[in-house]
């Protein structure tokens, strides 16, 4: 999902729940061996935007708890967790200046620091989650975090999962692009969300996920577009009875930390955060993986009817407009083919 669109989900679905959490889950308990651990060596803070229940920070936390086991208790990583160090615009102030020593971030909302970031989110690029990981794991991910280089941020190799992106509508099924004419859809904002849209001949409204429920009860919209856990959670299959799984884009979440507090680790401190940490992305992708699918026989259960339309077309729809042309512009030419090898030619 969106950031922003993630921010807005948890002030409507977890406000009372959030009130009383800890601040911190600060990680500094009993050692393998049954000896306490002593004062660390290096205590870093993790901030992020999850709910604490996510698959995201659970998995975070355990990746925490192996990093002060391996390291011997030498270092000690605190996870802040549900926006706790402030909205994402704050926390990567903060991981730039050093306040904070790791962050993470969705690929096209990170994009408007780092441009080559919201590669990963074009337009029906990636047909399922098989050619996803071919690419993040491999020369597109390798061309995305030279752009967090750039900018003294040290990536971590493995992209976390945030799930495939689908419609839904008050109108009936979305098949062919043809249904999507003029179509009024939500999408946060966010020029890429708004130009795929518009490539398909749609009407796209930059509405907050705040006001999305309200917005399509009143019929200001006719759909929306989210992961199947957003629209789930915020209950959108009340005002919605349709959802085509169009995957129509596909973004997921970069960890990175701030440069020299990285370099202040010794080499082998590295290895260990690096280790555990793209460990723990791989053990978060099957899990939201998991949750995805079991989603789609709980929709149905409620009332939704659900189609999965052949993104051909819409792939297709797309070129004709000049969305893949345009887009390309937008990166260097090693970029772009490095999305093209494990996705075929677009532009």
């Amino acid at each position: 999902m969106a950031r922003g669109d993630l921010n807005a989900m948890q002030r409507i679905t977890r406000r009372a729940a959030i009130g009383g959490a800890v601040a911190a889950t600060s990680i500094s308990g009993v050692l393998g061996s049954g000896r306490r651990a002593l004062a660390a060596e290096f205590t870093y803070k993790f901030g992020h935007g999850f709910p604490l229940t996510h698959p995201f920070h659970t998995n975070l936390e355990k990746a925490a708890a192996q990093i002060l086991k391996e390291s011997d208790g030498r270092l000690e990583i605190q996870i802040f967790g549900n926006n706790q160090l402030g909205g994402d615009t704050q926390m990567l102030s903060q991981v730039r200046a050093n306040a904070i020593q790791f962050f993470e971030g969705g690929g096209i909302i990170l994009s408007i620091l780092v441009p080559e970031a919201s590669l990963s989110g074009i337009g029906f690029a990636f047909k399922d989650y098989d050619a996803v990981w071919q690419a993040l794991d491999g020369d597109v991910g390798a061309y995305i975090r030279t752009g967090f280089e750039k900018l003294g941020l040290h990536p971590f190799e493995r992209m976390w999962d945030n799930g495939f992106r689908h419609i839904s509508t008050s109108t009936g099924p979305i098949n062919t692009p043809a249904d999507l004419d003029g179509f009024k859809i939500r999408v946060p904002p966010g020029q890429l969300y708004t130009a795929v849209f518009q490539g398909l001949g749609a009407s796209p409204v930059n509405i907050n996920l705040a006001e999305t429920y309200s917005a399509l009860q009143t019929k200001i919209v006719s759909g929306q577009e989210n992961p199947l856990v957003v629209f789930n959670t915020a209950k959108f299959f009340e005002v919605q009875k349709f959802v085509s799984l169009t995957s129509h884009i596909w973004d997921g979440v970069w960890l990175f930390a701030n440069g020299d507090a990285w370099k202040a680790l010794p080499a082998n401190l590295q290895q260990i955060v690096s280790k555990n940490f793209n460990d723990a992305g791989t053990n978060q992708r099957a899990e939201i993986a998991k949750t995805n699918a079991g989603l789609v026989d709980e929709l149905k259960q409620k009332g939704i009817a659900i189609n999965a339309p052949d993104n051909a077309p819409f792939r297709a729809k797309l070129r004709a407009s000049g969305f893949y042309e345009e887009w390309a512009k937008k990166y260097d030419a090693a970029g772009w083919a490095a999305l093209e090898k494990y996705v075929g030619k677009l532009a």
